[in-house]
C-alpha cells in the first residue's frame, strides 16, 4: 500500500519582506493621511455626510486662491523645463567639457530637493529687502530693485524661488532622456539633407515630446503641492491654497477643519492629475527610446 506523500509546506516568500517598511511607511504617512482627508471633506463636525464643504470651494476668496496657485505652478513649471531643458541640452549635447556633467548631476539632485524653511531664508538673506545681492546692487551699482518694483514676496518672487528646485529636477529627469537620442538619428537625418533646426523639429522634439509634456506635469504638481517654502516666505500675504490650507486647519480666526479638508481634496485631486498625465506621458517615452 503506497503511503501518500506529505504535502509540503508552504514557506512565506522572504524575498517580500525587503518591501514590508515601504509598505508600511506609505500605509502610515501617505494612503491613510489621504483617505482620511477624503473622507473629512465629505463629513461635518458631528460625522454626517455633506457635500457643503465641496461647494464651499466655489465661493470667489477659494477659487481667487486655486488660480493663483495653478498660475504659480504653471509659470514655475514652464520656465523650469525651459531653462533645464537649455542647460541640460548644452551639457549632454552642447559640446562642454565632460567634467561639467557630474558636478551639474550632483547639484541638481541636492537642490531639486532643497526646499521648505531653508530655501526661503536663502533668498530673504539673498534678495530680500536688505539681502546680500539686493545691498551690493545698490550701493554698488546703484540700482535699486525694490524701487524698480521686485518683490520677493509676490508672484513673480515665489516662482523665482521654486525656480531653484524646478530647473535641478528638469535637469535630472530630461538629462537621460537626451543621452537616449541615438546619434543615428541624426547621422541619419544629415545624410537625407536635414538641417539642424530640421533634425530637432522633425526627429528630437516628437520624440523627445511625451518626456517633456509629462515633466512639465510633473514640475506642475511639484510647484502646487509646495506649502513650506511659501509659507516661510510670503506668510499670509499672498493668498495660495497651500497658505489658505494651514489657515483653516491650524488658524486662530479662520479655523475650519473640514473646509481645510476640502481644500486638501482638491489639491490632491489637481496633483493627482499632473501625476498621472506624467505617469503615461514617461511610459510613453521609454517605448520610443527603447
Amino acid at each position: 500500500m503506497d503511503v501518500p506523500a506529505a504535502r509540503p509546506r508552504r514557506q512565506l516568500p522572504l524575498h517580500w519582506l525587503g518591501i514590508l517598511p515601504f509598505a508600511a511607511f506609505a500605509i502610515l504617512f501617505l494612503l491613510w493621511p489621504t483617505v482620511h482627508i477624503v473622507a473629512g471633506a465629505f463629513r461635518t463636525p458631528q460625522g454626517d455626510f455633506t457635500l457643503r464643504n465641496i461647494a464651499n470651494l466655489w465661493t470667489p476668496s477659494i477659487i481667487a486662491s486655486y488660480w493663483i496657485s495653478i498660475r504659480i505652478s504653471f509659470a514655475s513649471a514652464f520656465l523650469g523645463c525651459v531653462i533645464g531643458f537649455a542647460i541640460a541640452a548644452a551639457v549632454t549635447l552642447g559640446g562642454l567639457p565632460r567634467w561639467i556633467r557630474g558636478p551639474l548631476l550632483t547639484f541638481s539632485g541636492v537642490a531639486s530637493n532643497f526646499a521648505g524653511v531653508p530655501l526661503a531664508f536663502a533668498f530673504l538673506a539673498t534678495l530680500g529687502r536688505l539681502g546680500l545681492v539686493t545691498i551690493l546692487l545698490r550701493d554698488w551699482f546703484g540700482i535699486n530693485i525694490y524701487a524698480m518694483g521686485f518683490n520677493l514676496l509676490s508672484f513673480f518672487g515665489l516662482t523665482l524661488t521654486y525656480l531653484f528646485f524646478q530647473i535641478p529636477l528638469m535637469i535630472l529627469i530630461v538629462t537621460p532622456a537626451l543621452d537616449g537620442l541615438k546619434r543615428e538619428w541624426r547621422e541619419a537625418a544629415s545624410i537625407l539633407g536635414a538641417s539642424g533646426a530640421q533634425y530637432w523639429r522633425i526627429v528630437a522634439f516628437p520624440i523627445l515630446w511625451p518626456t517633456l509634456l509629462g515633466t512639465f506635469a510633473l514640475l506642475f504638481a511639484n510647484a502646487f503641492g509646495a506649502v513650506a517654502t511659501a509659507f516661510a516666505l510670503t506668510g499670509s500675504s499672498l493668498s495660495i491654497v497651500p497658505i489658505l490650507l494651514f489657515a483653516q486647519i491650524r488658524g486662530d480666526v479662520l479655523q475650519d477643519p473640514h473646509l481645510g479638508y476640502a481644500l486638501a481634496f482638491g489639491m490632491i485631486v489637481v496633483t493627482g492629475i499632473a501625476n498621472l498625465v506624467y505617469v503615461v506621458l514617461r511610459a510613453r517615452s521609454e517605448r520610443w527610446m527603447r
